[in-house]
């Protein structure tokens, strides 16, 4: 059913761009959602070869944002261009090309087997050339996100930590050069946490734009060659982690006072909230 409705349209297949060229913008965008303005004259742009962490506290925009630029989500007003054309102009087949979203939450209704749900990410390829690459593409994928070794397992029996794997392990097989990631580490262990945010990296490095909601700013500073910082439905700042992460700028925007200190080793911010010395201590 999802590869016939692919398959049927005739489609527009993506060019490679080159480093730097912008794969999303957006444009003075508004997104309102129930009768509140929760996006504000946003304005952002993400290119090939680069990973874009969107930060900020609860309810700032953040999956909104990721959201709009997906074309999940409607915008009042403004603009967002994927591959330097309005969204309104692309089929949702030419978009499924274009760009792969991981959302917050995965589900699936039916007794997929892992390697089955990772195979869903090839459907807008179906009826194209690039056809032929599917089992190539289904397999890296699955390795990249460490999830080979229960291929043939069903979904619905995994742990929460799996089935995010296995979400990304889909995102990364439909090979669209814009990946959309939302909160991807959440429920995640510490290595599969810096695995994830090392695939953003390779992706990036491979010519692909990445947009990443995390809530670790560690990792943010860590992987991120931007962050952009949301507050209310703004951007607070925007630019790389080390000029980005101001220890003021952060206080405010959390509402929590912090520290910013470089990594004694890499040099990469680190951002620690300040606490009171324990007694004893």
């Amino acid at each position: 059913m999802i590869k016939g409705f692919f398959s049927s349209r005739v489609r527009a297949l993506p060019e490679p761009a080159a480093p730097g060229v912008p794969l999303v913008e957006a444009v003075a965008l508004r997104v309102r959602l129930g009768g509140r303005t929760v996006l504000a004259e946003v304005g952002l742009g993400v290119a090939a070869g680069e990973v874009l962490a969107l930060v900020g506290p609860n309810g700032a925009g953040k999956s909104t944002l990721l959201a709009a630029l997906a074309a999940d989500l409607p915008a009042e007003s403004g603009e967002v261009r994927v591959a330097g054309r309005p969204v309104a102009d692309w089929s949702a087949p030419e978009l499924a090309l274009r760009r792969a979203v991981l959302p917050q939450s995965a589900a699936v209704s039916f007794p997929f087997a892992v390697e089955e749900v990772v195979r869903m990410g090839r459907a807008p390829w179906a009826g194209t050339p690039a056809e032929d690459a599917d089992d190539d593409a289904v397999r890296e994928a699955m390795a990249a996100a460490e999830v080979a070794e229960f291929a043939e397992r069903p979904f619905s029996a995994l742990s929460g930590g799996e089935r995010a794997r296995v979400a990304l392990a889909r995102v990364l097989a439909q090979r669209a050069p814009l990946l959309l990631l939302d909160e991807p580490t959440a429920a995640l262990d510490l290595r599969h946490q810096e695995l994830v945010l090392r695939v953003c990296r390779e992706r990036a490095a491979a010519g692909d734009a990445v947009v990443v909601v995390l809530h670790d700013l560690g990792l943010a500073g860590a992987y991120a060659d931007r962050v952009a910082v949301l507050h209310e439905g703004r951007i607070a700042a925007d630019g790389p982690p080390e000029r980005v992460f101001d220890a003021a700028l952060l206080t405010r925007v959390y509402r929590q006072p912090v520290e910013v200190f470089p990594h004694p080793r890499t040099g990469e911010p680190l951002v620690v909230p300040q606490r009171e010395a324990r007694a004893g201590r």
